[in-house]
């Protein structure tokens, strides 16, 4: 039966109107974005179909264009789509950011952070520059690679806040074994950058890293 003949109140679009997005599960909500369904299958029906072949909602976002033409009733229109919702809410995050919440809301922070690490294929150094509110001024992927002491240029790091009249710093780096405990070279990172960027007036506020399904904050484990 097709979507538009169910009861009013399980239609997607009417339950996210009536109760908010949150009372919709994975499959309701690609529905809305698939719209319409095919002969005998309902949108919700096809958004099911892909989620379980996908792996989940954040496997089914992270396919590649040709990956997810594959899907049935899911083609490049969708696959735009599912990037501008994605770059959307990476946006908002940001927003929050600039707007002074960096340090008096960590969760932002942490939030930000592992939208734009979290499904990286490889190691990614990743720098937000803060001015003396702690107010981002400007953020940037700086080195890809190894993330280690041998591998990112704390001099580079160091010019970069120059720069930006830098008065404080977040780093941040993706472990792609999606586990998130700091390793003996995250902390001798962490421990070169903060001496290196206090030799400048630049406090590092905190070095997170980002894992599979846990962010650690250096300062939250008293490591920094």
């Amino acid at each position: 039966m097709p979507i538009k003949e169910w009861p009013e109140a399980e239609r997607p679009r009417e339950k996210l109107l009536q109760g908010g997005a949150e009372r919709l599960s994975d499959a309701e909500l690609l529905a809305i974005f698939l719209r319409t369904g095919l002969p005998g299958r309902s949108a919700v029906d096809l958004a099911r179909d892909a989620l379980l072949r996908a792996g989940g909602l954040r496997a089914l976002l992270n396919l590649s264009l040709s990956e997810l033409c594959v899907l049935k009733g899911i083609g490049e229109a969708k696959y735009v789509q599912f990037q501008a919702a994605l770059e959307l809410g990476r946006r908002y995050l940001m927003e929050r950011l600039e707007k002074g919440e960096a340090m008096t809301s960590p969760q932002a922070s942490r939030d930000y952070l592992s939208l734009v690490l979290r499904d990286k294929q490889y190691e990614s150094f990743f720098a937000m520059f803060l001015d003396s509110k702690h107010r981002v001024i400007h953020h940037t992927e700086m080195f890809r690679g190894t993330i280690d002491n041998a591998s990112v240029p704390i001099r580079e790091v160091v010019k970069a806040a120059l720069k930006h009249n830098a008065a404080a710093m977040i780093v941040a780096h993706n472990h792609p074994s999606g586990v998130a405990e700091p390793s003996a070279a995250d902390k001798a990172l962490t421990e070169s950058l903060d001496l290196a960027l206090a030799m400048v007036g630049v406090k590092l506020l905190d070095h997170f890293v980002v894992g599979d399904a846990e962010v650690v904050s250096f300062a939250e484990i008293g490591a920094l």
